[in-house]
This record gives C-alpha cells, sequence and structure tokens, in this order.
C-alpha cells in the first residue's frame, strides 16, 4: 500500500503544536494524510493552519492536557466519527528532572498518566478500530531513558521502559493484522521543549550536535512499517552502548512470541 492508503485518512498526533511532533505532522499531511494535532499549548492554531495552507489537508487543533484523567476521553470527542489509521504518541518529557522524593506524588503521577494511561487509552481505542480494518500504525516516539533507571529520573526511565515494552509486545499482538506498531528511541533533540527544560536549571546549550526534529519524523515514519522499535541515528542491525540494536530486539519479541505460544497452548491470532 502507499502511505496515504495504509495509515489514512487521519492521523493523530499527540504533542503535535512544535518540535517533532510539529515534524511529523508536517510530513504526515505531505502524503494526503489529514491531521488531528493534540497539545496543551503552544502554537497549537498556527501549525493547523501552516498544515492546512502548505499541504491542502485538513488539520485540526484540540488543546488537550494529557495529564489528566480525562485526557483519552477529551481527544476521542475530538475525533468524533473520523477514521484514524495512524496514532502519533509523541508527547511524554519530564518536566521535574528532579529526585523523586523531593516532588509531591501527584505530580509523578501527572507524569505517569501523560506518558503510559493516555497513550495505552489511545493504543487501545485506536488499535482495536485499525485492527477491524487490518491495516494503520501506531507510533510511540521514546526516549534513551527507556533503557536503564537513573536518579533524577525515576518516573520517567520507568514510563519510557514501560512504553519500550510496550511497544514490542503490541507489536508483536497487532502482526497477523497488518498493523504496524513501533517506538523510535530519541537522544538530545533540537525542539523548544528539550531547550525549555534545561533553561528552568539554569543550562543554555546550542543546536549544535542535536538531533534534527525532521531527521527524526522522516525516520520514525520510515521504520513504522518494521518495528517494534528504531533506534535514532542508528541502522536496524546497528546496536548502541546502552542497547540492543532493532535487530537484536526484534528477534529477541519473535522468540518470546514463539515461547509464549508454545507453552500457554495459546490459538494463533488466524484462528481467531
Amino acid at each position: 500500500m502507499k502511505f496515504g492508503e495504509r495509515y489514512g485518512p487521519w492521523a493523530v498526533i499527540a504533542g503535535a503544536s512544535e518540535g517533532t511532533g510539529r515534524s511529523f505532522a508536517r510530513q504526515i499531511a505531505a502524503e494526503g494524510i489529514n491531521c488531528l494535532l493534540v497539545a496543551k499549548d503552544g502554537p497549537l492554531e498556527r501549525t493547523a493552519e501552516e498544515i492546512r495552507r502548505e499541504f491542502g489537508v485538513e488539520a485540526i487543533g484540540a488543546l488537550v492536557d494529557l495529564s489528566t484523567q480525562d485526557a483519552a476521553e477529551q481527544i476521542f470527542a475530538a475525533v468524533g466519527n473520523r477514521e484514524v489509521g495512524l496514532f502519533i504518541n509523541n508527547a511524554g518529557a519530564d518536566w521535574f528532572g528532579e529526585r523523586f522524593l523531593e516532588e509531591d506524588v501527584e505530580g509523578w503521577l501527572a507524569l505517569s498518566r501523560v506518558n503510559v494511561d493516555t497513550m495505552l487509552r489511545c493504543a487501545h481505542r485506536f488499535g482495536g478500530e485499525m485492527r477491524q480494518r487490518r491495516r494503520g500504525g501506531i507510533l510511540i516516539v521514546n526516549s534513551g531513558a527507556c533503557y536503564g533507571g537513573s536518579k533524577y529520573l525515576a518516573i520517567y526511565c520507568a514510563a519510557k521502559g514501560f512504553q519500550l515494552n510496550f511497544a514490542e509486545a503490541f507489536w508483536s499482538e497487532m502482526r497477523p493484522y497488518g498493523v504496524d506498531v513501533c517506538t523510535i528511541v530519541l537522544g538530545r533533540t533540537n525542539t523548544p521543549g528539550y531547550h525549555s527544560r534545561r533553561a528552568t536549571k539554569g543550562i543554555f546549550v546550542s543546536g549544535e550536535g542535536l538531533a534534527s526534529p525532521d531527521a527524526v519524523a522522516a525516520q520514525g515514519l520510515a521504520r513504522l512499517p518494521h518495528g517494534p522499535i528504531t533506534n535514532w541515528g542508528q541502522e536496524d542491525e546497528e546496536g548502541g552502548y546502552l542497547s540492543y540494536s532493532a535487530a537484536q530486539r526484534r528477534e529477541k519479541v519473535l522468540r518470546m512470541e514463539s515461547l509464549v505460544m508454545e507453552d500457554s497452548g495459546y490459538k494463533p491470532e488466524t484462528d481467531l
């Protein structure tokens, strides 16, 4: 299938007003897919207008705070009866960068809702519809924090590790139905959010040496059909200092899938 046939007619991009989210939206719109842009603030409507003007597709904005209990329901209400063939979960920064006990637990729970709860609800809703149609894609934007824990990032590392394992497992589940699932693991990326978070700590950096949002979006969309993971800036069989290669992790998931099916007596999806 062509990109638009595989992932259209609508894409939902969470965290879409600027940075990598804006890049994803522009590249998706360039393929003729309409976009629902979700963000809690930022130049959301300006980005939507820019996409409508440049690419001639529909683009609407939905102001939603993804850390709230009903964030997913707000997104579903904004979607209405539109057919969503692509869901990009691009939201999920750590706005604290602090030791676990130094912040109120409600703040950490809000951070978890952005990275885990709202993402799960959207993946369940949109993924179920995609499975019925036997086409579609879900791309989860991740961080190198997924590969291990670190002080100052306890909940963020845990949440990103959740995203990694969920993406791998969901990819395994959805393969028989023609639905693509992938997580792209990023390093430092030249986005307004990255710079603003550093600024709160009194750290000011140039964009030199940081990943380009446009390049990140291009790699994520290119690798989405292959899943379940792609590491930013690395080839499929190239490993990083914190991780296995994408190819090794894919093979690990397939081995696990085989063992689970064998030990548990599950029926292949084709028999369900």
